[in-house]
């Protein structure tokens, strides 16, 4: 560990076995979510719908793995499709953000592109899953790293044709990143208005895919740092070419 970097990954995986800080953290994340917790951030001037803990976490990987391409499924206001094209701007290079979304609602397409950071910035509108979204999608991953974050439909079906759709392209030391997981330990009650709850959601999808796959490993460290997240063992970190 160096003086510049005081992070103790030893005392990180200590915390995150403590049983009474584990619980805590749950409590909190549990009496915060039915408040809608995660719609009080902006990015840039533009809401994130995120927790700040997993806003940390992307912009550490973005940081580190230096990508060229930023594939993000999901837009909603664009919070974060702005924070991924600011942190490619703070990276100095030419890399871009392709986001797509099924329904880009005019107001939101028109602040995005209003933007400062718009020039970073790629939308697509479309199902995520369908062969000509995808196809479209693979033809502006530039050569380079690439990175992926999925925050769609978080039914288990579409999320695991996403991480087989998406997954491919993304290079060694990268990630992809499956956001809501959560939704496998939340209570059903809390989910009766959405598709997804308990048995069918992000994260049984990414059993499911790991289970098919080598290339990617779920990165215990970022969640035992986090300890709050709305994807736990839902960042996958790329492990093969």
């Amino acid at each position: 560990m160096s003086s510049r970097d005081p992070y103790d990954r030893d005392l990180a995986r200590r915390m995150a076995s403590d049983a009474t800080v584990k619980e805590n953290a749950g409590k909190f994340f549990d009496s915060t979510v039915r408040f809608r917790y995660s719609y009080n951030f902006t990015w840039l001037g533009t809401p994130i719908i995120q927790y700040p803990q997993d806003v940390m976490a992307l912009q550490e990987i973005v940081w580190r793995v230096r990508p060229r391409t930023i594939v993000e499924t999901g837009i909603a206001h664009g919070g974060s499709t702005v924070l991924f094209a600011s942190l490619l701007e703070l990276l100095g290079e030419d890399g871009r953000v392709v986001a797509v979304d099924v329904d880009i609602r005019s107001h939101n397409r028109e602040a995005i592109a209003a933007h400062p950071l718009a020039g970073r910035i790629e939308m697509i509108e479309g199902s995520s899953i369908d062969g000509s979204v995808v196809d479209d999608v693979r033809a502006r991953v530039r050569s380079g790293p690439v990175m992926v974050v999925l925050d769609s439909n978080h039914t288990r079906a579409h999320l695991l044709a996403e991480l087989r759709a998406y997954s491919p392209p993304v290079t060694r030391g990268s990630y992809v990143v499956v956001m809501d997981t959560v939704v496998e330990y939340m209570d059903a009650d809390a989910l009766s208005d959405r598709p997804w709850g308990p048995g069918d959601n992000p994260l049984t999808a990414v059993r499911e895919f790991l289970a098919s796959t080598d290339r990617f490993v779920v990165d215990d460290e970022m969640e035992d740092k986090l300890l709050i997240t709305v994807a736990p063992s839902g960042y996958l970190r790329c492990v093969k070419d």
